[in-house]
This record gives C-alpha cells, structure tokens and sequence, in this order.
C-alpha cells in the first residue's frame, strides 16, 4: 500500500465521519417534537453498544454457555439496580469460577 493510499483512505475517513455528524444539524433546525422519534434516538446509543458488545461477551469466555450464564447474572445484577462495578465483577467471577 502506498503512501497515497493512506491519505486518500484518511480523507475519505474524515469526510464520511464529519457528514455523519453535520448532516442532521443542517437538515433538522428546531427541536424534534415527534415523540417515536425523540425515543427512537434516545436509544440508538444503548442499542448500539449492546449490539456490540454483547457477542463478545459470550464469545471471550471459555465457552459460549459459560459466556451466558454470567451474561444473566449481569442482567439480574443489573436488575437489582447495582452499578457498573459490582455487575462487571459480578460476572468476572462467574466466568471464574465456571
């Protein structure tokens, strides 16, 4: 690969990132009042790092079952309204210990 490419490929990164971010500040002016689509972006980010993070997180474990099991003791951890922390730790021993 030449040095050419690089910065072509670099250019068109930029380019692509900064429409991606630009192109809804142009098109939509006001305050989205449109309530499916105000919650429809309020939960794109969740969506997104679920989709993810969630293979991986049975697919790094020893096994996929092991990977599933602690997967639901996050959940219900989480459920339990634990934070961040205790759920992370929750499921590194479970992983552990299976």
């Amino acid at each position: 690969m030449g040095q050419h490419s690089v910065i072509v490929y670099i250019l068109l990164a930029i380019v692509v990132t900064n429409l991606i971010r630009v192109t809804p500040m142009v098109l939509i002016r006001g305050q989205i009042r449109n309530r499916f689509v105000r919650s429809f972006l309020y939960y794109v980010p969740y969506v997104t790092l679920a989709v993810m993070t969630f293979p991986d997180m049975v697919l790094a474990a020893p096994t996929p079952l092991t990977g599933i099991l602690a997967l639901l003791a996050g959940i219900i951890a989480a459920w339990l309204r634990l934070g961040l922390f205790p759920v992370a730790a929750i499921c590194c021993i479970i992983v552990y210990l299976l």
